[in-house]
């Protein structure tokens, strides 16, 4: 490590310790929004269950997506759970329902978080008042403790001990509770969605399962409008309450202006989400084809030039900035008026205005309209965002941040973390993917996912192709022939 790195790891775990050290003294103070209402030891209780499922809800979400081409066969005897897991994941659109769900639980949790630690009339210890500014009245200290401990550092393991990682009855029980929570149909509207922007790129959804029954299908449409129903129902609470200034919002800070904040940071995550899909899309296409636009140019210069080290970069800085905004919408959005009836939200019960004021009407919105919905808007229209002035100016930012090393101590984390709990690299396990060939246990590419979420079996790869490889087809359809036979030989067609 050189002295540089070496300068940033060491700062970087020195400013998190003092951050984990104030939060646990705010809530022991009651100066935090659960403390304060409740007891001090629920809100640590609700903190740290809170931080350690997103661990796991990071971690695994890389280990389920990695892993989906790799044959579980060679890993059911050596990680029998994780085994499972895989199973359950990866049968038929499963992964699709499952990062569907899983994207509320991170933003939910991340709410809790908040609610838990988030600084409520702080006054610490006689800190300056620039330091209270800046650690808690700005988040300084809550944004270190979510992104390094619940995120940063287990994205880290989880991306090369995948088997290790999910080996556990947390991570099927995290897969669960994601699965139920698709199932329930609360995120349907983002299927709505998903229909409109797929409809505008003149694409159809592939899908791994048979079409559904009339009777599913009922059951799929009572679902969406159920969940469009409960984001503008969600809407309506949060705005009202917002230009009541009924909400967690900063005191002093004018309904108007808090109406327009909350917009601009969802706008915010909205982009920062839609960029890690773009920018991916585009990652493996020809410079040619990645657009002539200024804007255009000026991004993919900057990620994919040299060694492509600004890729990663962005996604370290990427990840700061997201929660930075999410726990600032937590603040913006988190209903707080005394459950008694005298201030009730639309007259509603005191149950339902106890349900307000948990913020999860906030995390809602946040998933769907902030998250998801930009998410498919970027697999749809990659070139849109690149030619978007904004992406190259929200690239600068995320690259500025992972530059100050600030998030460097989430790879020394990773490291205390895997020596203790013994994960090991997954090639121990199962081999390199050309090893894995040899043995006739060669990864199933049908499973790979193209664009955000929406698995595209091979014999149809033609239609989704990258435009790139759309191209080469039309030139010589003898390239998608050998494509669909190797997908057969993959899946044991004896007559590929």
């Amino acid at each position: 490590m050189n002295p540089i790195s070496l300068f940033k790891s060491v700062y970087s775990v020195g400013l998190l310790i003092f951050s984990i050290i104030c939060i646990m003294a705010l809530i022991a103070k009651r100066m935090t929004g659960l403390s304060s209402d409740t007891h001090p030891a629920v809100a640590y209780i609700a903190i740290w269950i809170a931080i350690l499922w997103l661990t796991m809800v990071e971690g695994g979400q890389a280990s389920l997506v990695g892993l989906a081409p790799v044959n579980p066969e060679l890993y059911k005897d050596s990680h029998p759970i994780a085994y499972k897991c895989t199973k359950l994941a990866h049968k038929g659109d499963n992964l699709d329902r499952y990062l569907l769900g899983r994207q509320f639980m991170v933003v939910l949790v991340v709410f809790t978080v908040n609610i838990s630690g988030g600084p409520k009339d702080a006054d610490l210890w006689g800190f300056p008042g620039w330091m209270m500014n800046i650690f808690f009245d700005y988040g300084l200290a809550m944004i270190l403790f979510t992104c390094m401990v619940g995120q940063l550092n287990t994205q880290v393991n989880a991306s090369l001990c995948m088997l290790d990682y999910i080996n556990s009855y947390f991570a099927l029980f995290t897969l669960w509770v994601a699965m139920f929570i698709e199932f329930s149909g609360l995120l349907h509207s983002a299927y709505v969605v998903q229909l409109l922007v797929a409809k505008l790129a003149g694409s159809q959804i592939e899908s791994n399962e048979p079409p559904r029954s009339v009777g599913a299908n009922i059951f799929f449409w009572v679902r969406c409008l159920f969940s469009v129903a409960v984001l503008g129902f969600s809407f309506a609470v949060t705005l009202e309450a917002l230009f009541n200034d009924k909400t967690t919002m900063w005191d002093g800070v004018p309904a108007w202006l808090a109406v327009i904040v909350f917009f601009i940071l969802m706008s915010v995550v909205g982009m920062l989400e839609g960029m890690q899909i773009a920018f991916f899309a585009v990652a493996k296409i020809p410079a040619s084809e990645r657009g002539d636009s200024v804007w255009a140019l000026k991004t993919c210069t900057l990620l994919y030039s040299g060694e492509g080290n600004n890729l990663p970069g962005f996604m370290v800085g990427r990840q700061l900035c997201v929660v930075s905004c999410m726990l600032f919408i937590a603040r913006v959005t988190s209903v707080d008026v005394a459950a008694d009836g005298s201030e009730n939200i639309f007259g509603a019960s005191n149950g339902f205005q106890e349900l307000f004021n948990t913020g999860l009407l906030g995390a809602f919105i946040t998933t769907i309209v902030a998250s998801i919905s930009w998410q498919l808007v970027a697999s749809a229209f990659p070139m849109a965002f690149l030619n978007n002035p904004i992406t190259y100016i929200l690239l600068r930012w995320c690259l500025l941040l992972e530059a100050t090393g600030i998030c460097a101590g989430a790879w020394v984390i990773a490291a205390v973390h895997k020596s203790i709990a013994g994960f090991q690299r997954d090639e121990v396990y199962i081999g390199t993917a050309e090893s894995r060939a040899k043995m006739d246990m060669s990864d199933h590419s049908t499973r790979i996912n193209v664009g955000a979420g929406h698995p595209v079996k091979l014999p149809n790869f033609a239609e989704t192709a990258p435009k790139s490889l759309q191209k080469l087809l039309q030139k010589d359809p003898s390239v998608g022939v050998y494509i669909n036979s190797i997908a057969k030989a993959e899946e044991g067609d004896a007559d590929a």
